[in-house]
């Protein structure tokens, strides 16, 4: 499922009047993140031309694509997933779409009772099912729970916590229901479907606009963060081109 890019626009909207754009006047009685709700907003807020620049901007370049195919349980993904691929969506997520393939390693049986093997076991393969329900029932705050999960100790037993904290309005009973029903099934078929479609296989893998590369691999393992800043082809967020901010001094 694809993660698309929640509300941190205004986030850069916020960075940027920090670095010597408009202060926010008495007036605006709104929060930094919702500036950039409505024209309305903006203009009372007096923040217009940077919301127009952001906008446009945001118009002109697509995001960078990232896909992340990965084992729940496998060490490397959970890594990665925990230390990279979160801290980077949280700075970057207003230039990144991003997918989560949780499946990897696992095999595709012709066992009606077990339809999977995973390569960490049978827990593996009950936490790729429920990942990738939370994926299709979460919505946005899929990222969040998976991350959650991802860095816990026992991920399992966190499941519910997780979900329970970023997505209050889902039901636990609804994520159990995929889980151990058909649904759960049909979408670990359609990511066996794109992790096979991988040359070669590997997890865990990362995929940039669709494309899988060697050397794109390794710098995404190593510096996930800046590769995104350098894929990204348009006015760089403030993240990436470290941007001073000029934090508020006052005092209650």
């Amino acid at each position: 499922m694809a993660l698309g890019r929640g509300p941190a626009l205004c986030l850069l909207v916020v960075m940027e009047m920090c670095a010597g754009g408009p202060p926010r006047r008495a007036s605006c009685p709104y929060p930094p993140s919702q500036w950039c709700s409505s024209l309305q907003v903006a203009l009372q807020c007096q923040v217009q031309k940077q919301c127009m620049e952001l906008s446009a901007t945001r118009q002109r370049s697509p995001p960078v694509a990232v896909a992340l195919y990965y084992d729940s349980l496998c060490p490397g993904s959970r890594l990665f997933l925990t230390q990279q691929l979160f801290p980077t969506w949280t700075l970057l997520q207003d230039v990144m779409e991003l997918t989560l393939v949780p499946y990897g390693n696992t095999q595709e049986l012709q066992n009606a009772t077990a339809p999977f093997s995973c390569q960490h076991g049978e827990a593996e393969c009950q936490s790729n099912m429920m990942e990738a329900c939370i994926l299709h029932l979460a919505g946005p705050a899929s990222l969040q729970i998976i991350h959650c999960m991802e860095a816990a100790a026992h991920l399992l037993q966190a499941a519910r916590p997780c979900v329970e904290l970023y997505a209050p309005a889902l039901r636990w009973a609804a994520v159990e229901v995929c889980t151990t029903g058909g649904r759960g099934g049909q979408l670990m078929r359609t990511h066996a479907a794109r992790t096979r479609a991988l040359k070669p296989p590997h997890v865990p893998w990362v995929t940039f606009n669709g494309e899988l590369r060697e050397e794109v691999q390794d710098r995404a393992l190593g510096s996930l963060f800046h590769l995104v800043c350098d894929l990204y082809k348009a006015r760089k967020p403030p993240a990436c081109t470290g941007v001073p901010v000029r934090l508020d001094r006052s005092l209650c």
